[in-house]
């Protein structure tokens, strides 16, 4: 497997900051275990930063070559590797849909002759880069505009009106490409009445032309490129250019974008009837909701303690009485939990007892009830799992790429009993700070990183194992991680 190629300055590393994350989303769609996405991926980067290296335009006079903006870029790299990966006999790493596609005449249209082609792939790659980097960015990977515009260098008071220019020009490129599709006779007598239809939202298709649609995938097609208005666009973009996947792809774009940028975007004005709808508003109602409710419930909690007993010491709260109720995050005293933590729980230390003389002197952490996004990091503690099992593991660091600043690497697990959730913790020997992982969410306590399991990878079979990578910084000294654990029991190194 190729590494990563090395970034040339400090823009370009950047710029794969920007892109790996969404290689690697793509990647995971087309490969049949999490193992083999961060291959997939790192191949496909490999291969298309040297298409976009090899296309840089030049000083001199002449047209530009026609390429497609990074990501998308990158993404038809992925399918060109998923397509050599069948060819050389390692096609069951790849889904199993994916491989019927390879073999289908849909496949073959992305290799084919130009004028055949799909409509949207033609049309964004007829538009100049800055161009076709601003309609992707906005409407495939859901980015929102005062985001693109501080990204791509455009004036965000200025952007929306761009947009609308860029979403004109692209559907003109897209009719033009539709007329200069070879098509038999009762398809062309239809291209000026899809033309004129779709550049009105009121305009009624009639009865005939909606015939022709049902049943003509490539009509249907164009439809969708030129019919800006209904919304269609981001699906057509996605499926056009992409291919196979393309609609999950967009819909884990969206999903990852509504996360990501759920608390850390600006919060707008309220909405008119005086209802808060920004997300970091929601989140900040309910951490002081759970504040208060976790004050009340140790105030009534100390209120029973000092109660009289009836002389047995037990200090155990009757059945249903308010202080059985575990609160979230308690802000001081402690609430007992009826049921004992089991002891092989992989926590790091017990549950304090409600006394007043505690040794530790440190309230309990508790789970961060806040959602977080895949390779996302949080102040709080690390989400505790909940697999509690004694496990057996090995775990293999390995750095992938290094430049001046920065490095990439994977962590590989293996477990020698099933587990349905997990969480990898490391130390780092010379202060380097994770920046992005993909496959994990991460939180980061000076030295040491946690990372735990996403939605989609939780449950890891025995004698399984189970890949994520990362994105971190250095200064001076880059050594190995060290100290793992899974589910705070030591790993040896692979």
């Amino acid at each position: 497997m190729p590494d990563l190629p090395t970034p040339q300055d400090a823009a370009e590393a950047a710029l794969f900051s920007e892109c790996w994350d969404a290689v690697l989303s793509y990647a995971d769609l087309c490969t049949a275990g999490s193992a083999a996405a961060p291959q997939l991926a790192t191949e496909a980067f490999a291969l298309g930063m040297r298409e976009a290296r090899e296309t840089v335009p030049s000083r001199g006079a002449g047209r530009r070559p026609a390429r497609l903006p990074m990501i998308p870029l990158l993404l038809t790299a992925v399918r060109t590797t998923a397509a050599l990966w069948e060819d050389r006999g390692e096609g069951h790493r790849l889904d199993p849909e994916l491989r019927l596609w390879l073999h289908s005449d849909k496949a073959a249209r992305y290799t084919g002759p130009p004028l055949q082609r799909p409509i949207a792939l033609r049309g964004l790659r007829d538009l100049q880069e800055p161009d076709a980097a601003l309609l992707w960015l906005t409407e495939v990977e859901a980015l929102p505009l005062p985001v693109v515009a501080r990204r791509l260098g455009h004036d965000p008071a200025t952007v929306a009106d761009e947009l609308t220019q860029v979403r004109g020009l692209f559907r003109d490129r897209c009719h033009r490409s539709h007329l200069d599709t070879p098509m038999d006779a009762q398809c062309r007598s239809y291209a000026r009445l899809l033309d004129a239809v779709t550049r009105s939202p009121a305009a009624d298709t009639p009865p005939d032309l909606s015939g022709h649609l049902a049943h003509c995938v490539d009509c249907a097609e164009a439809a969708a490129c030129l019919r800006l208005p209904a919304g269609g666009l981001p699906g057509a973009l996605a499926g056009g250019v992409i291919g196979w996947g393309g609609l999950a792809y967009l819909e884990r774009r969206r999903r990852a974008a509504d996360v990501r940028l759920g608390a850390g975007r600006p919060e707008p004005a309220d909405a008119p009837g005086g209802e808060p709808h920004s997300a970091a508003h929601r989140t900040r109602v309910l951490r002081n909701g759970l504040l208060v409710a976790a004050v009340l419930v140790s105030l009534l909690a100390l209120a029973v303690s000092l109660m009289p007993f009836d002389g047995e010491g037990t200090g155990a709260a009757a059945p249903g009485d308010p202080a059985d109720r575990q609160p979230v995050a308690a802000p001081g005293v402690s609430v007992p939990s009826v049921d004992p933590l089991p002891s092989n729980s992989p926590t790091s230390s017990p549950r304090p007892a409600p006394s007043a003389s505690s040794t530790s002197g440190t309230p309990p952490q508790g789970k961060n009830s806040d959602p977080e996004p895949q390779g996302s990091t949080t102040g709080g503690a690390a989400p505790e799992p909940t697999e509690s099992e004694q496990s057996t593991c090995e775990v293999r660091y390995q750095l992938v790429n290094q430049w001046p600043d920065g490095f990439q690497a994977t962590v590989t697990f293996t477990t020698a009993q099933a587990l349905d959730d997990w969480r990898v913790a490391w130390a780092f020997r010379d202060g380097q700070q994770v920046s992005q992982m993909w496959d994990a969410r991460f939180t980061q306590n000076d030295d040491r990183v946690v990372a735990t399991a996403t939605d989609y990878n939780e449950a890891v079979p025995a004698d399984g194992s189970l890949s994520f990578g990362f994105l971190a910084t250095w200064q001076g000294k880059n050594s190995p991680a060290y100290d793992f654990e899974l589910n705070g029991h030591s790993c040896t190194k692979a």
